[in-house]
């Protein structure tokens, strides 16, 4: 294929980022194909904590979860003794896929093409013919079944959530965490046995950076959500602050219930339905469950994973990337095994405001893939980010983007640009 000069694709080493610096982030980043695939090498694949499964989908001896790491699928497993294990979904003989089923149950997975078998753990346990037929064919003499095996992730878990790495030298979650974030994560995650109440899986037409940016992002939510606002679940005149660790990587946004319906202290929100009421007034009844006052906790933890805390709604969101401007979001409900009928209920009914269709989040799929249509005819200029002004600090208000801009100090690191 030509390309006229003005068509002819920018080379990644060309790329520059702009001078302003996190202040501004090139258009360029949701687009670039040669970017993308930096991205799956240095991030994705690289020495980072995927978040992969809860413990509590894999409770018993030989089950497993099919998913991904970055673009890699990975099946997460339980083997014999209850050790967890995360695998890559790829033959070692030709490339494979090895495991078609979403979840299930099963001691040993065998490639469908040339039968190949492995244990939970990957190991390769026997292949058909390895000594040939009849003094022909055959693998090598020194053909050696332990070096042939599926390909074996680092696998961490704390209390009950499992994360998976490709980099068996990474540093321990607390420490990547760092304790801020490693407070907000254990505040949900406290040690008593979660129970999985739901799944939900939509496809967005964006980069994956875009849905991490609109958690870190504050300020669309008393704009964009009319829900939100009406209600006083999430506004720019709640009680909130933004907290990041120290590499910028991960970050938290805290916000505390508002039981009015009149906004105080701006006149820009707008989006305030005083006419709308629910037929249903228990779909808004949270109960308070964790210690202090907080009622949404969202928390990013690099590079794929949303835990969400919308009044007792509890969710982890997956980010599992597919291209340069598609990626799948995996919603996890869960509760507690010690929560009573009355709870569970309550979660699922707070559960109508998340997911692919839910009171609030649908608005922000259609955002996102409005954003990437802006992207891919715009990738000479850039977007700002000066909300709250340029620095990288905590905050103790949601008029800010200082989450997105100390994300994309982090991300300039890892990516070298």
């Amino acid at each position: 294929m030509e390309f006229s000069l003005a068509e002819r694709p920018i080379a990644l080493s060309d790329r520059r980022w702009p001078d302003a610096g996190v202040t501004r982030v090139p258009f360029w980043v949701y687009t670039d194909v040669a970017l993308y695939e930096r991205e799956q090498e240095r991030i994705f694949r690289g020495p980072s904590w995927s978040y992969v499964a809860l413990a509590a989908e894999i409770p018993e001896a030989g089950d497993f979860v099919r998913t991904s790491v970055g673009d890699v699928p990975v099946i997460v497993t339980r083997d014999r003794k209850g050790a967890v294990h995360v695998v890559v979904n790829r033959c070692a003989h030709r490339g494979v896929v090895v495991c078609n089923a979403a979840s299930g149950n099963a001691t040993t997975f065998t490639c469908p093409y040339h039968q190949w078998q492995y244990a939970s753990d990957g190991r390769l346990l026997g292949l058909p013919f390895k000594k040939g037929v009849g003094g022909h064919g055959g693998m090598p003499a020194d053909f050696d079944n332990a070096e042939h095996g599926l390909q074996q992730l680092c696998v961490i878990e704390r209390n009950g959530v499992v994360f998976a790495s490709f980099d068996h030298g990474l540093a321990s979650l607390e420490e990547y965490l760092g304790p801020t974030n490693l407070g907000w994560f254990d505040r949900v995650f406290d040690g008593r046995p979660l129970r999985v109440l739901g799944y939900q899986r939509q496809t967005v037409p964006a980069n994956w950076k875009l849905m991490f940016e609109n958690i870190k992002d504050p300020y669309h939510a008393s704009l964009l959500h009319v829900f939100l606002v009406t209600f006083g679940l999430f506004r720019a005149d709640n009680p909130s602050k933004t907290q990041m660790d120290a590499t910028g990587q991960h970050s938290v946004l805290v916000s505390q219930r508002s039981e009015q319906r009149e906004v105080t202290g701006t006149d820009d929100i707008k989006r305030v339905r005083h006419d709308l009421v629910l037929r249903d007034p228990t779909l808004l009844d949270p109960v308070r469950e964790f210690p202090g006052s907080a009622t949404v906790v969202m928390q990013t933890i690099w590079p794929n994973l949303i835990v969400q805390q919308q009044s007792n709604t509890l969710a982890m969101r997956q980010l599992v990337t597919r291209s340069v401007d598609e990626f799948e979001l995996h919603w996890t409900y869960f509760g507690y095994e010690s929560d009573d009928e009355e709870m569970t209920q309550r979660r699922l009914r707070q559960a109508n405001l998340m997911g692919p269709a839910g009171l609030v989040s649908i608005d922000d799929s259609e955002v996102m893939r409005l954003a990437q249509q802006g992207a891919a005819v715009g990738q000479h200029h850039e977007a700002l980010l000066e909300m709250g002004g340029a620095d990288l600090d905590d905050t103790d208000h949601m008029v800010t983007e200082v989450a997105i801009r100390a994300f994309y100090d982090h991300y300039r690191t890892v990516m070298e640009l």
